[in-house]
């Protein structure tokens, strides 16, 4: 048959590995993508010693549906911390962190667990640069490890090991723009 417009593949994106397609300097996550179709991108970007969800397809309008502000598609992390998240720190998150340079975070729900206080659950619905450690550093925390699970209503597969990708179904591609919490 044909070959499909576009491509969309669900990268469990590794540490150590840039989101970019091509780093003088870096691996980039286009390594792990068993395609060698021109156009293929990352979707926003990971940090590098960042893991998990990163969506990599050749289709522009698709992408700029996910990281336009406008679209609010929530962006889910699993943050590690160097210390105990407080009530303190879950207001500031919904109230909206500012930054030093004065600029200000949307408000973000931040969740965690009784048993373990320094492992938190982050909804964001931007993805400024570095957005989440940051937040976590005007609250006097450093983020460990950072994972990102899910964009929208669509989860990292538990099956889909560090580095295996996977193409989405129609419906993998649908669940991204469901179940925004805005």
């Amino acid at each position: 048959g044909a070959a499909p417009e576009f491509v969309y593949y669900l990268l469990n994106k590794p540490a150590g590995c840039v989101s970019a397609t091509e780093d003088r300097n870096d691996r980039t996550v286009m390594e792990y993508v068993p395609s060698d179709r021109k156009g293929l991108f990352p979707v926003g970007r990971l940090d590098k010693d960042t893991e998990g969800l990163l969506l990599i397809t050749d289709d522009g309008d698709f992408a700029h549906s996910i990281t336009s502000p406008k679209k609010h598609v929530d962006k889910k992390y699993v943050a590690k911390l160097d210390g105990e998240i407080t009530e303190d720190t879950v207001k500031a998150f919904s109230d909206g962190i500012e930054f030093s340079d004065g600029t200000k975070c949307r408000s973000a729900v931040l969740e965690c667990d009784e048993n373990d206080k320094k492992t938190g659950i982050v909804t964001i619905c931007e993805g400024k640069y570095h957005q989440v450690k940051k937040m976590f550093l005007c609250c006097g925390l450093k983020v460990v490890h950072l994972q990102r699970i899910s964009i929208g209503g669509l989860y990292l597969d538990s099956n889909l090991h560090i580095g295996e990708c996977k193409l989405l179904t129609d419906l993998d591609k649908k669940s991204v723009f469901i179940g925004n919490i805005h």
